[in-house]
């Protein structure tokens, strides 16, 4: 694929495709955009120079509005599942797209319109933002390029996963470390980042005597981050925030938790603001899994009825849609029908996606064992003592989706399609587990996505916050 080297250039390689005229872009030939011009953009908006990434990124922004692919917020769906509005029968995917992002959104997307599927999201984390190498403006121009490949219409969420305080930062400097993240959620609504998950829950200190005192660091925390939300969203978009109340792979939530991290959230936030949405919870999984010596994973014992009983007290105490699952896509495939059944709002989605990638016939045996001797090399002071080499490759090859983001975006095209026939397939699996077929109505019903117009000089002018790479992703 071809880098371009200047503005000029770049506007002449998609001269036949889109034109510009007085600051604004005009489509001229949707099905020659849509065959391999689009690939271009999504291409220099990754890996070009700052100038030449910037009007990809544009461009791409700009023509997404033109064709009605609309970044935005989830928030009325969800509060509409509060009110009783809705059924509790459908679980949203929010998708975790760590490497070949690009071809895994046009996956998502393959999967997606067949099966009217509308109520699905599109995140990252602020960890996975620092080590795969996909800051904000271009892992939001990349899925919408990726939406205009596919032919995608319609309201396009694109989520800040773990937006996540560093304990040991903010014990080091607690001004400094809030200052970073607040810097990030101003970057990703710029971005277009419309439905944010603030974790603080990494600051829960069960040393504490009483569940309020535990929790009471989260949700003031929680509660200054959503007023730095509410300050920076466009107008005509509330954006959908999230909390959590225990970080994944602790101990399971419960009732006494979730109120007292309510309580003391809603007494925090000012009077009118606009809450949280939703609330993540543990019910005994884990990122990534538990990875056995030989490589293989741990079964996960999941406690449904953690999520059954707070996903009804989030909806009838406080309003919101329910309770978030994290950590679950290395689960049996016979556990995902079961969230949609015990009231799970939404469940994130990652590890088991990666290792489709890099476990896939098709994936380049001699990058593979780049990637490996990288990671052996680079990463060599994160091998635990009790690991084999199974277990440290497993637990570390997300890191190198930064450091070999071009060599598998280069990856021979046939071996990509196959990889993408594969992604599809799975993606395709969970959207009917999960019950959100048919969910395009449901979000027409319930959801606007204003236009949203932006300058060149906004894509220029943007920086890009180096997101923490060492977080809990």
């Amino acid at each position: 694929m071809k880098i371009h080297h200047s503005e000029e250039e770049l506007f002449q390689g998609v001269a036949e495709t889109i034109q510009v005229q007085d600051g604004s872009v005009e489509i001229k030939d949707e099905a020659k955009l849509r065959d391999r011009a689009v690939d271009a953009l999504a291409y220099n908006a990754a890996f070009a120079d700052e100038e030449v990434k910037a009007a990809a990124r544009w461009f791409i922004w700009e023509t997404a509005q033109e064709l009605d692919i609309r970044p935005a917020s989830i928030n009325e769906l969800y509060l509409a599942r509060g009110r009783g509005e809705t059924d509790h029968g459908w679980t949203v995917p929010a998708m975790n797209l760590r490497g070949m992002a690009y071809d895994m959104a046009r996956a998502v997307f393959r999967a997606a319109l067949p099966r009217d599927v509308g109520a699905m999201i599109f995140e990252l984390a602020r960890s996975e933002m620092g080590y795969t190498g996909q800051p904000p403006s271009e892992y939001a121009s990349v899925v919408l390029a990726a939406a205009i490949r596919e032919g995608y219409r319609g309201p396009l969420f694109i989520q800040g996963d773990h937006f996540q305080v560093n304990p040991g930062k903010y014990t080091e400097n607690i001004d400094s470390e809030l200052r970073a993240l607040e810097d990030l959620i101003r970057e990703s609504i710029g971005a277009g980042f419309f439905n944010i998950d603030i974790d603080t829950s990494t600051l829960v200190d069960l040393d504490q005597s009483t569940v309020a005192e535990q929790q009471r660091t989260n949700f003031e925390l929680c509660a200054r981050f959503t007023e730095t939300i509410r300050e920076a969203e466009p107008e005509a978009i509330t954006i959908s925030v999230g909390g959590e109340i225990g970080e994944v792979g602790g101990k399971n939530s419960t009732p006494e938790e979730l109120r007292a991290f309510m309580g003391g959230y809603n007494d925090s936030l000012p009077d009118g603001m606009v809450g949280l949405s939703k609330i993540s919870i543990q019910t005994g999984t884990s990122h990534g899994g538990v990875v056995l010596p030989d490589g293989s994973l741990a079964q996960v014992q999941i406690d449904f009825d953690v999520m059954r009983r707070l996903s009804e007290i989030a909806r009838d105490e406080y309003g919101m849609g329910g309770a978030v699952q994290h950590g679950a896509s290395t689960l049996p495939e016979e556990a995902f029908h079961k969230f949609p059944e015990k009231g799970c709002l939404e469940i994130h989605l990652a590890t088991g996606f990666q290792n489709i990638i890099y476990e896939h016939p098709e994936f380049p045996d001699d990058l593979r064992e780049e990637i490996y001797d990288y990671l052996r090399s680079e990463h060599a002071h994160r091998w635990k003592d009790d690991q084999t080499e199974e277990q440290f490759i497993y637990d570390n090859r997300k890191r190198a989706f930064g450091p070999f983001k071009r060599d598998v975006w280069d990856i021979e095209p046939g071996a990509r399609e196959s990889i993408r026939h594969t992604l599809e397939g799975k993606f395709a699996f969970l959207f009917d587990q999960l019950n959100a077929l048919d969910t395009v109505a449901l979000v027409e019903e319930h959801i606007v996505a204003p236009r949203v117009p932006k300058a060149l000089s906004d894509f220029r002018m943007a920086g890009e916050t180096a997101a923490d790479a060492e977080l809990a992703d």
